[in-house]
């Protein structure tokens, strides 16, 4: 396997996204390192967030809302998707891995994963009187 050759721009995204909660989108990431590389590109954000997740140093979540979020927490998780404000949130629940022997008992192939996004009103939104 060749050698990826290091960037300033790849670890300043890959630090971002370890250190935030708030499950950016490639837009968010680009305005948050900016200031540290003016010349920074929003292809280049892309590139370097698709190459991340590619390596398994992010996750990309597709919430249905049609915009890309990032996720820099690998380990296996689930999502809440908030339907009024559009944030998302890493949900703390019991693993749910015999998930997948449920599903491989109805399937003839091999499930060997899932992704589960949850989806209603965060706290925010449901104590808001306009939802």
């Amino acid at each position: 396997m060749a050698s990826v050759r290091s960037s300033k721009q790849r670890d300043a995204i890959k630090a971002y996204l370890m250190a935030t909660k708030s499950h950016p989108t490639a837009e968010m990431v680009y305005d948050s390192i900016r200031h540290d590389f003016p010349n920074i590109s929003l292809g280049t954000v892309y590139r370097n967030l698709n190459f991340l997740v590619e390596r398994g140093e992010a996750l990309r979540l597709d919430c249905g809302d049609g915009v890309v979020h990032f996720d820099g927490t690998t380990s296996q998780h689930n999502h809440f998707y908030c339907r009024k404000c559009k944030r998302i949130f890493d949900l703390k629940m019991d693993n749910v891995d015999h998930i997948n022997i449920i599903a491989n008992a109805g399937f003839e192939g091999q499930v060997e994963e899932h992704i589960l996004y949850f989806r209603g009103l965060c706290k925010d939104c449901l104590e808001k009187k306009d939802v």
